[in-house]
């Protein structure tokens, strides 16, 4: 879904300047359309997110429904899992096999969703910096809140760029996500962005540490995070 340069503005709490600044001077994405800037909500959350950018209001704001507020990262990082040293060849096949252990879904949804992986265009890789990308599906899927997954994918070899990086380091880490539902959509992208943008759990993953680590570091990071937003 496509905003426009005053939503743009007022989600971040900002002049339509500043934003102005931002497609200029940070490469904001967006798209030109008939003499007027439109700017898709998904790209625009994966650009906030690696800048640490919090928006005050609109789609970019705080989730507050019980969907988006209870969901955590770290089981579904443990549902989807972290799979090592897999080949560049041998990525599709693992997202088929991440969704045939998706929690809370029939056969059949699994089947559907593992046919629409292999279909051409079925899953998007979105690039966020740092070695790290951002793979999911093309369509929002709606699967109710007992579902949803989160594997990470440590590549044998860097994935074979077709665009431009963020900042030219090659992609060798995947965060395969599917959220319960449109609405958390966002909101997982979000917090996985978060937990990559620095610390413990970005160099653990880049060091290619242990499983228990990183899980138990993305876990200590969702909790100080939970904390500082409750202390606000």
């Amino acid at each position: 879904m496509y905003v426009n340069l005053i939503q743009i503005a007022e989600s971040f709490g900002v002049s339509e300047k500043v934003v102005e600044d931002w497609i200029r001077d940070e490469g904001l994405p967006h798209t030109p359309d008939r003499g007027r800037l439109l700017f898709d909500q998904t790209q625009v959350a994966e650009w906030a997110a690696t800048r640490g950018l919090a928006a005050k209001a609109g789609f970019l704001a705080p989730q507050t429904h019980a969907v988006a507020s209870g969901l955590r990262i770290e089981p579904l990082l443990r549902a989807g899992g972290i799979w090592r040293d897999v080949p560049v060849a041998e990525v599709p096949a693992t997202y088929v096999r991440v969704v045939a252990a998706l929690p809370g879904a029939s056969p059949a949804i699994r089947q559907l969703l593992g046919q629409r992986i292999l279909a051409p265009g079925g899953v998007t890789l979105a690039p966020v910096g740092g070695g790290f990308a951002l793979p999911h599906f093309s369509t929002r899927v709606a699967l109710g809140r007992e579902s949803g997954t989160v594997a990470l994918l440590l590549l044998r070899d860097a994935w074979p760029a077709t665009d431009p990086l963020p900042d030219e380091i090659p992609v060798t880490n995947l965060f395969f996500f599917l959220a319960p539902s449109p609405r958390a959509h966002l909101d997982v992208l979000g917090r996985i962005c978060r937990l990559i943008a620095h610390g413990l759990v970005r160099e653990l993953i880049r060091q290619r540490g242990l499983d228990d680590e990183i899980l138990r570091a993305v876990a200590a990071a969702e909790a100080a995070a939970a904390a500082k937003e409750a202390a606000s």
